[in-house]
């Protein structure tokens, strides 16, 4: 991820208020609940400009507010017995696959000057 920030907020509502202002998409990750929008971890797209990915705690999980105000409920497929990963484990699979698709991304679309390293790595991959 090129840019990220941390910011507190008193409640979910202050917080989903201000990254509508912000213009921001908003993302919650669930291995239950389940959003108006459902998307398994590496068929979503997460190249949007302003993204905003919402984790839930392992003894509560995500809020209903914030799932009622996501685009997405991204869920991290699973195979076996095992129904849920601890919430380091969880934050670290999705923001991979969110950083290796806006990576991808930033290759193929990005436009202004790229120096003659670039134009040299791009032609031995």
């Amino acid at each position: 991820m090129k840019w990220s920030f941390v910011k507190v907020f008193p409640d979910t509502q202050a917080c989903i208020e201000h990254l509508h202002n912000k213009d921001f998409v908003s993302v919650v990750t669930s291995p239950h609940i389940k959003g108006k929008n459902n998307v398994i971890l590496h068929e979503g797209d997460y190249t949007q400009k302003r993204l905003a990915v919402w984790f839930g705690n392992e003894a509560r999980g995500i809020s209903d507010l914030a799932v009622a105000n996501a685009e997405a409920c991204i869920n991290i497929e699973m195979f076996g017995v095992i129904e849920s990963l601890n919430l380091g484990t969880s934050a670290g699979i999705v923001l991979y696959e969110i950083t290796k698709q806006r990576r991808e991304f930033q290759r193929k679309f990005k436009r202004g000057k790229r120096g003659k390293c670039a134009r040299q790595c791009d032609s031995r991959a």
